[in-house]
């Protein structure tokens, strides 16, 4: 078990004593390889860590590697359509008919009555394609790793989302669809005239200088340091044994859940999108718009936006930002509305479905409010 402090003695970062306390038991009490948790508080900053990065060497976690994000890519992938809605190259009004025609269309799903607002506020009714019996067949039991280098299209994704009935009528209803931001991620690459990757290179990582931020693609490891990701194949039981599945084909997560970050350039990235750096007032006016997620639709008690969510921790702050699962670890990126307080947290095991309790608990202490 390690901390990290990168700012002075004098300079204690709120909770931290007991942010590396849950730490400590994330690996000794729940069975995680390893966590860790960077915060920047204003100009001061710490980087904690427990367990290892890798089982077999056992190496330390360190500030400098790179992880899969899991669905804090929807932040990312949000913030592209909104700067592209601030350069009038789209519209949040726009249908996805009208920049992906005759893509969306079965079982109840019409693309011509569905607009890009929609997507991102997970009110299309747009059936997730994650849920379809096959791809958690694939991906969510131990088939996994039979699969786990198979190479989806955002097409393939779509034609399994729309091969079921539709969940409910475009704004009728809420409900968490990874499909929506493949779609979105599809439109901004109509769009922005470059593929998502570049896009994400060149409007985010390249003017905030995240030098460890991108989308992989069709790259199945990593282009840095990084720890290795473990598995127990979706098995309750607890002993089961964990796999190393930190090479995989991220195509089944395009524009949701597939960039690959640090601790430091995510705390940079939501810091600067939640100061407004990232977006002119009127696209972040819309960002903000949240609306209470219903009980038993996602995470209750919290709101969502338009890629981004929202929760009241215990200790009575509200903090912003997204969580995130991809195979074999879970990413929690939170911070004040101000952006003068950011947190990311990492474990590289991706069992506890998910383990919300740990990242809230880490959460508390960060934002506890202080004389």
């Amino acid at each position: 078990m390690n901390a990290q402090a990168t700012t002075p003695a004098s300079l204690i970062v709120p909770g931290q004593a007991e942010i590396q306390r849950l730490l400590d038991a994330a690996v000794t009490e729940q069975g995680y390889p390893g966590m860790i948790a960077e915060i920047r508080n204003g100009t001061q900053q710490w980087f904690g860590s427990a367990g290892v990065a890798d089982t077999a060497t056992g190496r330390p976690r360190t500030p400098q590697e790179q992880f899969r994000v899991g669905s804090i890519t929807k932040t990312f992938t949000a913030t592209l359509v909104l700067q592209l809605a601030a350069e009038y190259l789209l519209s949040l009004d726009d249908t996805v008919d009208k920049w992906l025609p005759g893509l969306v269309r079965g079982n109840g799903h019409d693309g011509s009555k569905i607009t890009i607002r929609q997507l991102l506020n997970h009110t299309s009714g747009i059936f997730a394609y994650t849920l379809d019996e096959g791809m958690l067949d694939r991906y969510w039991t131990p088939k996994l790793l039979e699969h786990r280098f198979d190479k989806l299209t955002p097409e393939d994704l779509v034609k399994i989302a729309i091969s079921h009935p539709a969940d409910f009528q475009p704004g009728q209803g809420w409900g968490y669809s990874n499909t929506n931001f493949v779609l979105a991620a599809m439109i901004i690459e109509k769009a922005a005239g470059m593929s998502y990757a570049d896009a994400v290179a060149h409007r985010i990582a390249r003017p905030l200088k995240l030098t460890g931020t991108y989308a992989p693609g069709g790259e199945t490891g990593f282009r840095g340091p990084h720890p290795s990701s473990y598995s127990k194949l979706m098995l309750p039981d607890a002993d089961a044994p964990a796999h190393d599945v930190t090479e995989l084909s991220p195509s089944y997560a395009f524009g949701v859940g597939e960039i690959i970050s640090t601790a430091a350039d995510l705390n940079t990235f939501l810091g600067a999108l939640l100061k407004g750096w990232l977006l002119p007032p009127a696209q972040q006016s819309e960002l903000f718009t949240m609306t209470p997620v219903p009980d038993g639709k996602w995470l209750d008690g919290y709101s969502y936006g338009l890629g981004i969510s929202s929760v009241t921790l215990p200790c009575g702050t509200t903090v912003y930002g997204h969580g995130g699962m991809i195979t074999g670890t879970w990413s929690y990126l939170y911070g004040t509305r101000d952006g003068q307080r950011v947190l990311t947290q990492n474990v590289n095991g991706d069992w506890g479905m998910p383990p919300a309790g740990l990242f809230i608990d880490v959460l508390d202490a960060a934002f506890r409010p202080t004389a």
